[in-house]
C-alpha cells in the first residue's frame, strides 16, 4: 500500500476517536460539575483537562480564566484549536475524502454526513441547549464509523492501518481520561476516603465509569461498591474491557503483525515491550508507584510507538 494512502487512513482513524475521547473527557467534567463542589474544585477539574490535552498555554492565550461555558466552546467548536471535536471532525473527513478509492461508500457517507450534521447542530445550539445530548451524539457517530468499517470494508492492509490509529488513539486518550480523575483528586495515591467523603467520591467515580461505559461492565466483573483501585485495574489492565489500556494495546500489536515490513521490528518490539508490561502488572504495583507517574510514562511510550508508527509506514519516502 501507498504510504501516502496508509496515512490518511490512520489519521481518519484516530481523529475520528479523537473526537469521540474529546466528548467523553468533556462530558465527565460536566457530569462531576453537576455535583455539589466549591468553585475552586470545579475550576481545578477543568484545569486539568485543558493540561491533560495539552492546551492550557492555548487556552490562556484567548481566555482572560477558566470558566466551564468557555473551556466547552473551546474544546468543541474553535477551529484554531486542533483537538476541538469540529477540528478532529474536519480532519477526519478530509483524510477520508483524500483516499475515497480505499473506502466503502457506507464508510464514507458516515464520515461525510458526521461532518455536515455536526456543524448544522452547532449553527442550531445543540451544544448550548443540551450538552450532555450533544456528547452523546459525537460517541454515537464515532461507534458507527468503527461498526460501518468492521461490517463493510475488506480485511486488508486498509482495515488494519485504520484499526491502528483507532486503538493507538484510544489508548492514549484513556490514559489522559483517567489522568483527569487523579488531577480531580490533587493526590498522587488513592488512599481510603474518610466516611464523609464516600458518597462524594462514588458520584465521582460512577462519572468516570460512565464516561468510559463501563459502569455496567464494573457492576458485573466486581459485584461490589466503586473503589477507586478497582476502577484503575478496570480501565488500566483488564483485558476483556474495551477500553482498558491492555485491550488496546493487544489491538495495536495485532494489527502492526499484520502490516509490517522490512524495518518495523523495533517498533513492534517496543509495542510487545508495553504489552507485556500491561499484563504482568498488578494494580497494587502501579498504586505503589503512583497512578500519575505511571500514567505520564505509559503515554511518552504511546507517543514514541505513534512515531515510530509514522516512520516506519507512514511518512511518503523523499
Amino acid at each position: 500500500m501507498l504510504s501516502r494512502t496508509a496515512d490518511h487512513l490512520y489519521w481518519m482513524s484516530r481523529y475520528t476517536e479523537r473526537a469521540e475521547n474529546t466528548a467523553r473527557m468533556l462530558d465527565v467534567n460536566y457530569q462531576t460539575s453537576l455535583l455539589p463542589q466549591s468553585a475552586q474544585v470545579a475550576k481545578y477539574g477543568w484545569q486539568g483537562l485543558l493540561s491533560i490535552s495539552e492546551l492550557l498555554p492555548m487556552y490562556n492565550e484567548k481566555h482572560d480564566q477558566i470558566l466551564p461555558d468557555e473551556v466547552m466552546e473551546f474544546m468543541v467548536k474553535d477551529e484554531s484549536n486542533p483537538s476541538s471535536i469540529l477540528s478532529c471532525l474536519r480532519a477526519a473527513r478530509e483524510n477520508a475524502r483524500a483516499v475515497r478509492g480505499a473506502l466503502t461508500t457506507e464508510a464514507w457517507e458516515t464520515q461525510n454526513t458526521t461532518w455536515l450534521e455536526v456543524n448544522r447542530m452547532l449553527r442550531a445550539g445543540d451544544l448550548e441547549r443540551d450538552p450532555a445530548q450533544f456528547f452523546e451524539w459525537v460517541k454515537f457517530r464515532s461507534h458507527l464509523s468503527r461498526g460501518v468499517t468492521l461490517g463493510t470494508m475488506l480485511q486488508d492492509e486498509a482495515f488494519y492501518f485504520s484499526r491502528l490509529g483507532t486503538f493507538l488513539e484510544r489508548a492514549d486518550n484513556t490514559a489522559r481520561l483517567v489522568d483527569v480523575k487523579f488531577h480531580a483528586l490533587n493526590s498522587e495515591f488513592f488512599g481510603t476516603a474518610t466516611e464523609e467523603d464516600q458518597e462524594y467520591d462514588f458520584y465521582h467515580w460512577s462519572a468516570i465509569l460512565r464516561s468510559v461505559s463501563a459502569f455496567e461492565v464494573y457492576r458485573k466483573v466486581y459485584r461490589d461498591v466503586i473503589k477507586p483501585e478497582r476502577v484503575a485495574e478496570l480501565l488500566i489492565l483488564r483485558s476483556d474491557m474495551p477500553r482498558s489500556l491492555h485491550a488496546c494495546l493487544v489491538e495495536v500489536v495485532e494489527n502492526l503483525d499484520k502490516v509490517k515490513n522490512d524495518q518495523s521490528a523495533e517498533t513492534q518490539r517496543r509495542a510487545g515491550k508495553l504489552l507485556a508490561d500491561l499484563q504482568y502488572a498488578t494494580v497494587d504495583e502501579i498504586l505503589a508507584t503512583g497512578l500519575h507517574a505511571y500514567l505520564t510514562q505509559f503515554l511518552d511510550r504511546v507517543n514514541e510507538l505513534g512515531w515510530r508508527i509514522s516512520q516506519d509506514f507512514l511518512v511518503p519516502a523523499q
